[in-house]
């Protein structure tokens, strides 16, 4: 099943060193003369660009949001948040790094491949689409992040490496799409076996409708949407909880995700979300839900919070409300994986994550409850659940989204809206039919926030909605709670987010590499 996960010592075999990215050739790599000789060494090459997917920098995304908070003020994505990064942060020479280290193993190998004499070929076109899918999923996220960056297809030496100058973001997406049409064509709709886990078909076109869908080009996001759905391979899994849990892993709505296996590449998400009182003295609540979210999720009748007819209980607020929100989201009175109850209230002596109670403890008064497994309590740094990257129910909202942005508003609108909150352990009430296009709007981008919190997309969302700079400013709200008969709101005290319109819809491109390149102009205001 993680077939990829145990033959990883290639990746230490083939990776490079990450010093001066666009400046450097790297030097410990196999020689070409020994290695690209069989089909093996293929896959083992292919298989060296799978752990450039992300692990839990998707948590981080959503931690400069304004439905997550950083919870640590000494951190890199809490500086952001508070609008106090400039280009010398390494957040930003993190990713950049992470994103063309990845491009470069992708360069290397499509440089080499066609080396391996084989009679093979459809094995060699299937791995060029693996990896290409790949090397998209990381100009996108350049892209999405930066704005304008270096298209860079080949291996370059030093000295190009210091001429190379930015290319027009348009030129990313046209190269994007290129790509992972083509990948696409290359690639099985499914595989089995061992192989589970592998680049698909779906996968490069449910990469393409998300790019597709940043770009503004909703034509395109649609149509590489729709053929994910024609595919007919994909479903919603049953339980929305479980998705994320081991019961979850490789069932028919992951898309694409980052594989682990305990023991040998395991992941510590629960070191770094899982409240505090699992993991005493280590760390935990780094990334925390906001009262932001947490008001968004509407009553199990389909009613918002603020409508007086829809029965929310200031008292109660987690009762009664979308089923999402308590397999989401730890809450006061949630079941805790070492058995005991989930209690965050302020001043309560019986309180296991009192909001303030130690620098590690959540300040909001909620953990988040994805990825967290109670057969993960015992080695919290020893997690071997995959990380879904993308999965179906983002496909019916992008399809759906990209749609209503054209204005073609039809009945699969509705469904595809519908069927991701009819999921049979959600079973939230249809929305109503014959709604304007800004009603659905409203409604396709609060279903996105729901849906798909805490898996990375949010900050993406708020920057090509261009909404970021109504939602990011101001104080961090928690959570309600009664205090001696007096309803409190918990807030940060002296934190508060900033966004500049003019400046934070893009991250700067890091000091060092332009350093290194003086070519590669600064974005404004950094």
């Amino acid at each position: 099943m993680k077939k990829i996960v145990y033959i990883l010592l290639s990746v230490f075999i083939l990776s490079s060193c990450q010093e001066d990215l666009l400046t450097t050739v790297p030097d410990d790599r196999i020689s070409t003369e020994i290695f690209w000789q069989t089909e093996n060494d293929a896959i083992l090459a292919a298989n060296a660009v799978y752990p450039t997917l992300d692990g839990n920098v998707i948590f981080a995304y959503d931690g400069i949001t304004d439905v997550v908070h950083t919870n640590r003020l000494f951190e890199d994505n809490s500086i952001i948040e508070a609008g106090n990064a400039d280009a010398t942060l390494s957040r930003f020479l993190n990713e950049w790094d992470a994103d063309y280290t990845a491009i470069r193993r992708v360069n290397d190998f499509m440089e080499n491949i066609d080396r391996i004499e084989t009679d093979n070929t459809g094995l060699i076109s299937r791995l060029k689409g693996e990896v290409r899918t790949i090397r998209a999923y990381h100009y996108t996220k350049l892209a999405m992040l930066f704005g304008d960056v270096p298209l860079i297809t080949t291996s370059i030496n030093v000295e190009e490496g210091k001429t190379i100058t930015r290319n027009a973001v348009s030129s990313i997406w046209d190269f994007v799409s290129t790509e992972l049409t083509e990948a696409a064509v290359d690639l099985p709709k499914e595989y089995t076996g061992d192989d589970k886990g592998r680049v698909t078909k779906g996968a490069a076109l449910a990469l393409k409708a998300r790019a597709m869908l940043f770009a503004g080009r909703y034509s395109e996001a649609a149509t590489a949407a729709k053929q994910v759905m024609d595919l007919e391979v994909y479903s919603l899994y049953n339980s929305y909880e479980d998705l994320f849990q081991y019961e979850g892993e490789n069932c028919n709505e992951v898309i694409l995700d980052r594989q682990f296996a305990k023991d040998v590449l395991a992941n510590n998400y629960y070191n770094v979300i899982g409240p505090w009182s699992l993991i005493p003295g280590s760390a935990g609540s780094v990334y925390v839900p906001t009262k932001k979210l947490m008001d968004m999720y509407e009553m199990n009748n389909g009613l918002s919070i603020t409508d007086p007819e829809s029965g929310f209980d200031p008292q109660n607020p987690y009762e009664n409300r979308d089923p999402r929100l308590k397999q989401s989201v730890f809450v006061t009175g949630a079941s805790l994986p070492n058995g005991k109850t989930f209690n965050s209230i302020p001043g309560d002596a019986a309180a296991t994550d009192p909001v303030g109670g130690t620098l590690y403890t959540t300040t909001t008064g909620w953990n988040i409850k994805k990825y967290i497994a109670n057969s993960d309590f015992d080695t919290p740094s020893n997690s071997g659940i995959n990380l879904i990257l993308i999965r179906y129910a983002e496909v019916l909202l992008t399809y759906a989204e990209a749609k209503i942005e054209m204005n073609e508003i039809d009945a699969s609108v509705y469904s595809a809206i519908n069927d991701v909150r009819a999921r049979e352990s959600v079973n939230m009430p249809a929305i109503s039919s014959s709604l304007s296009q800004g009603q659905l709007r409203e409604i396709v981008r609060k279903e996105r926030t729901i849906e798909l919190a805490f898996e990375g997309t949010r900050l993406f969302d708020i920057r090509r909605w261009r909404i970021a700079h109504e939602v990011m400013p101001g104080k961090v709200y928690g959570m309600t709670y009664n205090d001696n008969g007096t309803l409190v709101t918990v807030n940060i005290d002296g934190y508060n987010r900033v966004f500049d319109e003019g400046r934070d819809y893009l991250w700067p491109i890091p000091q060092r590499e332009r350093e290194l390149n003086p070519n590669l102009e600064q974005n404004p205001k950094y």
